[in-house]
């Protein structure tokens, strides 16, 4: 019997090419809404209560989690782990927002270059989406006769909570708990019972604060499991037989408020096992590199930017159009701007160390 532990150290993994079929899943899924208009949602929404775009958004989130508390126990430095968090996050999206201002606008916008250029809102567009906080979503005049509306990269949401939930990895590393596998099982129970609190006593969080922290809830939830996997790789089996055994349990409760809970648990269960357990070629994907952040990133502008030039196209019609360029455009991210990054994360960590040590030797 396979336990995670003996394979979570190796990079000889099916992680990446998970993560890359997820980002083409969300492709697909927004195919729906973007050439139908907003509220559309293909028939998984209908019959599991959630869309396919959401599932593999809840695949990113458990594999963000389990990466990245292996991460910190690995090398628990507060800033090599900032600087790597933030190198992984902010040159990609730093550039895709730079193209969208810079080419996306002008090519596509009704006003002439320099109005476009002159409107305050276009050069908001940069620092509000940097922020994650305070989301732009338009530029002026930019695919406003869009069915979706003129949102440009509508992907962009989720990483305001990527970055919460990467914050609650270093707090709880640095309380010591993902090396503690009693502490930290209390506070996944206070979690736990957070996330259900409206199925038992009618309190919905979504109903707070414009629904961030019942978003945070939900992308946090598949994040804590992938913490958890991590936290407990000694205890979890490789198994498909408990695969199936999830997926059996999960399916009692179709048409229930359960039933999207349960069927993240036993879809990133899952896609554990797929990680891990086949081999062979498959495994000469990770040679290729990580794609599945660009093309995150940029499909949804490529998916508009299709509409755009082809109005009237069915949802099969704008993937097919849309993903050739997501993908090249992803390629190059990844080659030329997040690789390059991510190659920096040593150095910089080292500087910001040695540049802290004579400042804190100065203030005793």
């Amino acid at each position: 019997m396979q336990y995670l532990s003996a394979r979570v150290s190796s990079r000889d993994n099916n992680l990446n090419l998970i993560r890359m079929i997820a980002a083409i899943g969300v492709i697909v899924s927004h195919s729906f809404p973007i050439t139908m208009g907003y509220g559309a949602f293909e028939p998984l929404k209908a019959l599991a209560g959630e869309s396919l775009g959401w599932f593999c958004v809840a695949v990113f989130f458990y594999i963000s989690g389990f990466l990245i508390a292996r991460s910190y126990v690995r090398r628990p430095s507060l800033t090599h782990w900032s600087v790597a968090r933030f190198l992984r996050l902010f040159p990609g999206l730093f550039v895709v927002l730079v193209l969208t201002v810079l080419l996306f606008g002008p090519l596509t916008t009704v006003h002439s270059i320099g109005d476009y250029a002159a409107d305050p809102a276009t050069w908001t567009y940069l620092p509000r989406n940097l922020s994650l906080y305070s989301l732009q979503w338009t530029l002026p005049g930019v695919i406003e006769g869009n069915p979706y509306g003129p949102t440009i990269n509508g992907s962009l949401w989720t990483l305001f909570y990527e970055v919460i939930c990467y914050a609650g990895v270093f707090v709880a590393g640095m309380l010591g708990l993902l090396e503690r596998p009693r502490m930290f099982a209390i506070s996944v129970a206070v979690f736990i019972l957070l996330y259900v609190s409206p199925l038992i006593i009618g309190f919905n969080l979504s109903d707070l604060a414009g629904g961030r922290p019942g978003s945070l809830m939900r992308l946090a939830f598949p994040f804590v499991l992938g913490m958890m996997t991590f936290v407990y790789r000694d205890h979890i089996r490789l198994d498909w037989r408990i695969a199936v055994v999830l997926w059996l349990i999960a399916a009692p409760f179709f048409g229930s408020d359960w039933f999207t809970m349960l069927l993240i648990i036993a879809l990133n269960y899952s896609v554990l096992i797929l990680a891990y357990v086949p081999r062979g070629v498959i495994l000469a994907y990770n040679r290729l590199g990580d794609f599945s952040y660009g093309t995150y990133i940029y499909a949804f502008p490529m998916q508009q930017l299709a509409v755009h030039l082809y109005p009237g196209q069915a949802w099969y019609e704008n993937v097919a159009l849309a993903l050739a360029p997501t993908l090249i455009l992803a390629v190059a991210s990844w080659k030329l701007v997040e690789k390059p990054s991510l190659g920096l994360v040593g150095s910089l960590s080292e500087r910001m160390v040695t540049w802290k040590a004579p400042r804190l030797a100065e203030e005793r």
